[in-house]
């Protein structure tokens, strides 16, 4: 879609928009602009680089080796008769190392490195949603200001009713009722206005808060909602799920979810652990080298329920891939017909519908002034004319979004951003 489609390939390369000079009116923003901005500063995706880093010193514990062990015992000392003090004390100075068996290590290390591939896969996810927000966003602040274009043409409109009205109250052609009535609609038609000017205001707040501003320093955006994107068919749509990134993030997942399996079933083999050392005899002043092997009992068993919980977490995983490609796929189905019947309507209201009112406002004014026309009929074919132009923004603003929304699902943009 020309003008306002996101291009999920753009990188942060870009800084936050710079704050324009008082003598000079604020820069106009285009989506790209709005894109590169929050992507280098989105107060959510800020804390993907800190995740990364620990969990590449997780990766880095995991490769270490078991750190061998310093002991020294002291036996046979203070005790009674021959035993007392110092004079049959055995000194031992050992060293130990606990011998890993059963790969752990190179599956531990496994582990950590499927981990890191989730989160780059989740900041990837990430990254698309805020895409895809900004946007939105984006498109809610064209709608809005072609909104409050509306409402001040309304409020001109209005003014304009309320001279001719005026105009003919003072030749005696209508009752002073037309011409209080005529001003109540300007009333009512400036306070619609004043409601679209804190509309803009708010949505154009929303956009700068994703690049982490708190005001909105840009000028308007520029856009064009009409052109309307063409939508591709929903069978070539539906290929392209398994590219985005939330159902790479489950097949990250489920990696994780196999190197821990890997791990825990490593765990059945029980560690060795190696000792030797040197005891002193104080009793006869001799030296005796000492050597220990240990080996803990019941490793298989104690390993079992950290199998079946790793198991477990596995085939969860799979179900839920499985729950969300159905959502996905029902989701997309419906999103593909929004957007056809939004496109559908645009061209309907703008090629047909408008043309024909604006012709009818046109007459029922000439009318009017002629006193063919009674106020009533002018002041109707007035509202329907606003209310036309309005469901256009709306209808434009919708296939805009819609598209955006598919954009996202499927993780890629469906044409190129200008």
């Amino acid at each position: 879609m020309t003008g306002i489609r996101f291009c999920a390939g753009l990188l942060a390369a870009a800084a936050l928009l710079a704050p324009a000079q008082a003598a000079e009116p604020p820069a106009p923003l285009t989506l790209r602009d709005a894109v590169r901005a929050s992507l280098a500063a989105n107060p959510d995706l800020a804390g993907f680089a800190f995740e990364l880093r620990a969990q590449e010193a997780r990766t880095d514990a995991a490769g270490l080796r078991p750190a061998p062990t310093v002991s020294a015992s002291v036996e046979n000392v203070l005790g009674s008769g021959e035993h007392g003090g110092l004079n049959t004390a055995e000194t031992t100075f050992a060293l130990s190392q606990v011998v890993e068996l059963g790969d752990k290590r190179r599956a531990r290390v496994g582990a950590a490195q499927s981990g890191r591939e989730l989160i780059a896969v989740t900041e990837q996810a990430a990254q698309l949603d805020v895409l895809a927000e900004v946007t939105r966003r984006f498109i809610h602040v064209a709608g809005d200001q072609e909104q409050l274009t509306l409402t001040r043409n309304a409020t001109a409109l209005a003014r304009e009713t309320v001279q001719a009205v005026s105009a003919r109250v003072n030749a005696a052609k209508a009752p002073d009722a037309e011409l209080r009535r005529a001003r109540i609609t300007l009333a009512r038609a400036e306070v619609e206005q004043e409601h679209a000017e804190h509309e803009l205001g708010t949505s154009r707040r929303k956009l700068a808060a994703m690049w982490g501003d708190g005001e909105a320093r840009f000028g308007a955006v520029t856009a064009d909602l009409y052109t309307l994107p063409r939508p591709a068919p929903f069978e070539s749509l539906l290929a392209r799920l398994d590219a985005n990134p939330d159902f790479v993030r489950f097949a990250s997942e489920a990696r994780l979810r196999d190197a821990e399996i890997r791990l825990a079933e490593a765990k059945r083999r029980a560690d060795v652990t190696f000792s030797g050392g040197l005891r002193h005899l104080e009793e006869t002043g001799d030296q005796a080298l000492v050597f220990g092997l240990s080996l803990p009992l019941g490793a298989g068993r104690a390993a079992a329920p950290a199998i079946a919980e790793a198991r477990a977490l596995r085939d969860l995983s799979a179900a839920r891939r499985d729950a969300a490609a159905v959502r996905a796929k029902a989701q997309l189905y419906a999103l593909h017909q929004e957007l056809r019947h939004a496109i559908t309507e645009t061209e309907l209201l703008r090629g047909t519908v408008l043309p024909q009112m604006t012709g009818a406002l046109d007459e029922t004014r000439y009318a009017y002034e002629r006193g063919r026309y009674g106020y009533l009929e002018w002041v109707e074919a007035q509202r329907e004319f606003i209310a036309i132009r309005r469901s256009l923004i709306e209808a434009a603003v919708n296939a805009q979004v819609f598209q955006a929304e598919i954009e996202r699902l499927t993780g890629e943009p469906l044409a190129a951003q200008p």
